[in-house]
């Protein structure tokens, strides 16, 4: 029975298990048809509707979903809630799609960038402004993808204490292992560190953010190419969509619409081992007191 008669559609578009399982499939085609697959081409004339989309790089419980609601507020940037890009796929059910698609210059990958650009682009035209914010904690991992995808592409690293990150997590999952907490809050923040080191961008502290939110409002907006509003700092005003799970912070303080002074830092006694080499490295602990991990070391040129 062919194809056509089993009723498959030859493309599929995925929510993907995650990064392996999707290169793995990639790599099962590669070695089937060696010499068939080359290296990404940049994208061609018309492949991206979406021009110069940043991207708010970060880790879990950093205060990014204040940090989109705030620039949601300003008349000529769209911040919506989290897109998870890293896990949407696309792959094919039948081998002419793959030749058909194969002989217009585009693989799996190439099909998937322009699926995220029209997500974006979609979005984009629904909010009616110019430019777009996208903040997804996960986009971490996904840095070196997101540039492959948008040359273009515009950073923002945001940084917080990685133990204020910590005790943030732990106080929405109370029964996690402390342990394991800190190892998941750690990958982030080694993440988010390679990233800064690799591509260049604009770097913003939680802690300046909810401390002085004039001043480092006033300084990402002239990185994005936009002129300074008040509004930005009364995003209470605003309708910034559906807050849950998945789509960012959903408690209670990012629903007061209120940008509120930051917690006290964590003492330096407090930081679990595992942070510490990152909070070193960010300037919340003395560097001479802790070296490096070998995963930061790396990350420095």
């Amino acid at each position: 029975m062919n194809d056509a008669l089993r009723g498959t559609t030859g493309l599929e578009l995925r929510r993907a298990r995650g990064p392996q399982s999707r290169r793995a499939g990639d790599a099962e085609t590669d070695a089937a048809r060696p010499g068939r697959r080359r290296r990404l081409a940049p994208p061609q004339p018309g492949d991206r509707l979406v021009e110069a989309p940043a991207f708010i790089l970060c880790s879990l419980r950093s205060g990014s979903t204040l940090l989109r609601v705030i620039l949601n507020s300003h008349s000529q940037i769209a911040a919506p809630h989290e897109f998870h890009l890293r896990h949407v796929a696309v792959r094919y059910t039948s081998k002419w799609a793959d030749k058909a698609m194969l002989a217009r210059g585009l693989d799996p990958r190439a099909l998937e960038y322009l699926l995220w650009d029209r997500i974006l682009h979609r979005e984009l035209l629904r909010s009616g402004k110019d430019h777009i914010v996208v903040k997804t904690p996960n986009d971490v991992f996904n840095a070196d993808r997101i540039v492959e995808c948008w040359p273009d592409a515009r950073f923002v690293f945001l940084l917080r204490h990685p133990a204020a990150i910590a005790r943030s997590r732990a106080s929405l999952r109370p029964t996690v292992d402390e342990k394991k907490n800190s190892e998941r809050i750690r990958r982030y923040c080694e993440a988010l560190e390679r990233a800064r080191k690799k591509h260049p961008g604009h770097t913003v502290r939680y802690e300046d953010l909810t401390s002085d939110p004039r001043a480092v409002t006033q300084g990402l907006c002239e990185f994005l190419g936009v002129p300074w509003e008040q509004e930005m700092l009364d995003y209470g005003r605003f309708d910034h969509g559906q807050f849950g799970a998945g789509l960012g912070d959903w408690k209670a303080k990012i629903q007061t619409g209120r940008i509120q002074p930051p917690a006290p830092l964590p003492k330096a006694e407090d930081v679990p081992p595992a942070l510490r080499p990152v909070a070193a490295a960010w300037g919340y602990l003395p560097r001479e007191e802790q070296a490096p991990s070998s995963a930061l070391e790396a990350a420095r040129p």
